[in-house]
């Protein structure tokens, strides 16, 4: 874990960093909703980074932690946020790739469980 306070970004995440840019933009928005970034930042701009790659590579950005089709109808289920992030942070406290995360867990005020995949099989890409 990173011992970095929660919210502030890494070194080297200036203006000119586009991973250091959407974390800027996206914590104060999904904060307002109740999610949080998972407090392990090294971790949170790994996500981040395979968020824009994956923006890259298909044209939307599609959860890291999934393998994507590469057509956006299939996949419009795992764009991050993903239609499963909102049952998973409700029920474990962080959604499948614990991008984000409840302020409880973030606390550890409740336990750090593998949050199992909830997408169904027919629509993975594999």
């Amino acid at each position: 874990m990173s011992d970095e306070p929660a919210g502030s970004p890494p070194e080297g995440s200036g203006a000119s960093d586009p991973v250091g840019n959407l974390y800027k933009r996206l914590k104060p928005v999904n904060e307002k909703r109740g999610y949080f970034f998972n407090r392990d930042l090294d971790m949170v701009f790994e996500l981040l980074a395979g968020l824009l790659l994956n923006k890259e590579r298909y044209g939307y950005m599609c959860c890291p932690c999934r393998l994507a089709s590469g057509d956006r109808e299939q996949d419009r289920d795992v764009i991050c946020p993903c239609d499963y992030r909102a049952p998973d942070v409700q029920e474990y406290g962080a959604c499948y790739c614990a991008l984000y995360v409840s302020q409880a867990w973030n606390d550890d005020t409740m336990p750090h469980q593998t949050v199992p995949e909830r997408r169904p099989p027919e629509r993975q890409a594999w």
